[in-house]
């Protein structure tokens, strides 16, 4: 019996890397230092009010409300970025979200919401506590948050308004083609 051995490296260090940056656009968020990194995707956020760990519960959170495949956690961390400013300027609105999160990850035990692996456990944690303050307001706020974004608008074909380039009917009202 003769073992024939490959000869080519397989996968690169280089080819991981690239595929580990577009994998599942949720990229890794990590918390150093008091600021919230995302390595694959080169991105950083230093809250101004929040704890990082916070914030990086929140950007899950948004995802899980919001979710979209195509879009990268570092639109989700803008909109989150929102909350931070309120937070520095309204010490109660500081507490709700602490405390939010702080809830979040008692109900999801182990190491925290973040952490819990699967999308559907989480989405189950968050439509317990769907009817409370700090649910509502977050939800209500990052809609606005994520899709007032303007480089969000191309992953969902929209071109913006129209009003000052003469309104859509001679700029292609039905080119979309997802519809």
């Amino acid at each position: 019996m003769v073992t024939v051995y490959r000869r080519d490296p397989g996968i690169t260090r280089r080819e991981l890397m690239r595929r580990a940056g577009t994998l599942g656009v949720g990229g890794l968020l990590v918390v150093s230092g008091g600021t919230v990194v995302c390595p694959p995707q080169a991105w950083g956020l230093e809250p101004k009010a929040l704890k990082a760990e916070t914030v990086a519960t929140l950007i899950q959170m948004a995802r899980d409300i919001y979710p979209h495949d195509r879009i990268a956690d570092r639109f989700y961390a803008v909109a989150v970025k929102n909350h931070d400013a309120k937070a520095a300027e309204d010490a109660d609105y500081r507490a709700m979200l602490e405390e939010g999160v702080a809830d979040l990850d008692r109900r999801a035990g182990g190491e925290g919401y973040r952490f819990v692996g699967w999308e559907e456990d989480r989405t189950a944690i968050l439509k317990d506590i769907e009817d409370s303050a700090f649910f509502q307001s977050l939800r209500a706020d990052l809609v606005t948050g994520l899709y007032n974004q303007k480089d969000v608008w191309p992953v969902f074909g929209y071109e913006g308004e129209s009003y000052s380039k003469d309104g859509y009917i001679d700029r292609g009202f039905d080119d979309i083609d997802w519809l």
